[in-house]
């Protein structure tokens, strides 16, 4: 048997694409070729329904009903921030299935090759964030798991310091969840897409079975009762300011949603099935939330239990829990998966394709999940929290200069190998490489929401009514970047 020496270097078979030059692009950045397309519509229906099923969109409804709204108004604000988000993903994913090319690509188009690092770079960092925090919710239903095979694992003794934000327990579950997640950051996408079509059949009905348990047990509970303790100006704003972070969870996707219909074999048009598609099954799932954990509060008493591992945790049934539980351990992996570790490995590959690509970008990416100690970020540093959460505030003016730049500047047609060859004038925009009508545009976008984002960081500073354009910093900074850029884009 021949074994082949590890190299460094990317290998990059000869193609019109990379020009001879590694620093823009290897294999796994290039126009995805033929026989290489093999996602279908049910492919996207399964990546999508994989993708809402998670503990964050459980979770959606706990912080817009804990700040004073019903939970109607939870569902409301769901469904209309799902509806216009769900417009942003279909138009920058379509540019994908035309083209067949990953988000940094694209963001040449509008920013030019060296001002596309700022939507790169703006993306991998949060992309590798989320990563981890997604780590702690696999590892946490991990350690649920464990616990409904052998009780005394949840009382094992902890050596770990209690400021380091995590027990004994805990870390041996992020350990397996890490172990168990690994294998499937060396898979393809095109073959990754088997695990989104389980997911998408597994979790759903675990999640049916326990809004079913919520409904025999405590008839849903008593929070359907609750009315709105807000009012007037106040109701106003906190219906915007939860809009605004309801869209920041999916701001990241609504940029680089093409590294994955890139690998679509059928019609750009398939991606307007986001559309009417996202609101309901969003919707759906925080619902699923809002009636279990109340039900749970019913049955079981104390403070909501809005986390569902909590929930679970105190389910008698030894299997019930051990079955829950790998619903949300799937449910983590597939998200991870889907929105975090394979947008990561894109952008690092983008940053260094000579030394990266997608396998090796989505292990970089894992491996640095390690160093942000996650556990420790979501036991104490809430201001840090809070600024990673707030960072849609940067995707939406990114968002709106790459769709408006293809679909109303460049008139829907892009020259792809101008966007491989910076010595090609099309995309080039500058002796710095850098398109200053996105950046300006880009700027008009985020200024605004700047104090609002200090305030949120450290509350001891007062901004006044500065915190308000904060409060729905998405949609001001989409709709402010789209004036500017889609009146002066051009060249």
């Amino acid at each position: 048997m021949k074994f082949r020496r590890p190299r460094l270097r990317v290998s990059q078979p000869k193609s019109a694409f990379a020009e001879g030059n590694a620093r823009w692009t290897n294999l796994d950045l290039d126009p995805v070729p033929l026989h290489r397309r093999q996602w279908g519509p049910l492919s996207f229906v399964a990546y999508w329904i994989s993708d809402a099923f998670n503990a964050a969109t459980w979770q959606f409804a706990s912080s817009i009903i804990a700040v004073g709204l019903s939970w109607r108004e939870s569902l409301a604000i769901v469904a209309i921030s799902f509806f216009i988000i769900s417009f942003v993903i279909a138009a920058n994913g379509a540019v994908g299935a035309i083209y067949h090319i990953p988000f940094p690509v694209i963001a040449r188009a509008s920013w030019g090759f060296w001002g596309s690092y700022i939507a790169i770079i703006s993306r991998v960092i949060l992309a590798i964030f989320w990563f981890a925090i997604q780590n702690v919710n696999g590892g946490n239903a991990v350690r649920c798991m464990i616990g409904a095979i052998w009780p005394s694992f949840l009382t094992l003794k902890n050596d770990i310091p209690e400021d380091q934000g995590i027990t004994t327990a805990g870390m041996v579950g992020y350990l397996v969840f890490f172990i168990v997640q690994f294998p499937f950051l060396c898979i393809h996408p095109n073959k990754v897409r088997w695990l989104f079509v389980a997911k998408s059949i597994i979790v759903p009905i675990a999640w049916l079975a326990i809004l079913i348990w919520a409904f025999v047990a405590e008839g849903g509970g008593a929070i359907f009762d609750q009315k709105p303790t807000v009012s007037g100006y106040k109701y106003s704003w906190l219906f915007l300011a939860n809009m605004t972070s309801v869209l920041g969870n999916y701001a990241t996707l609504s940029v680089n949603q093409s590294d994955f219909s890139r690998y679509s074999r059928v019609s750009a048009k398939w991606q307007l099935l986001y559309i009417p598609m996202l609101p309901i099954v969003f919707t759906f799932i925080s619902f699923i939330g809002i009636a279990a954990s109340s039900a749970g509060q019913a049955r079981y008493g104390g403070a909501i239990p809005w986390d569902p591992i909590v929930l679970i945790s105190n389910w008698t049934s030894r299997a019930c829990r051990f079955f829950a539980a790998f619903s949300f351990v799937l449910a983590a992996l597939g998200v991870n998966i889907s929105a975090n570790s394979l947008s990561a490995a894109n952008d690092l590959t983008a940053l260094a394709p000579q030394y990266i690509n997608l396998r090796r970008g989505q292990i970089i990416c894992g491996l640095l999940s390690w160093c942000l100690v996650p556990w420790k970020i979501l036991a104490s540093a809430g201001s840090f929290l809070n600024f990673m959460s707030a960072y849609a505030i940067f995707l939406g003016p990114i968002g709106a200069i790459m769709l408006w730049d293809f679909w109303l500047v460049k008139r829907q047609k892009y020259d792809i190998l101008a966007l491989y060859q910076p010595s090609n004038p099309t995309y080039r925009y500058s002796a710095w490489g850098t398109n200053w009508r996105a950046l300006v545009a880009f700027l008009v976008g985020v200024a605004p929401s700047l104090p609002g984002l200090i305030a949120s960081v450290d509350s001891s500073i007062d901004v006044g009514a500065g915190i308000h354009p904060y409060q729905f910093g998405w949609l001001l900074g989409f709709a402010g970047t789209s004036i500017v850029y889609g009146n002066g884009g051009g060249d």
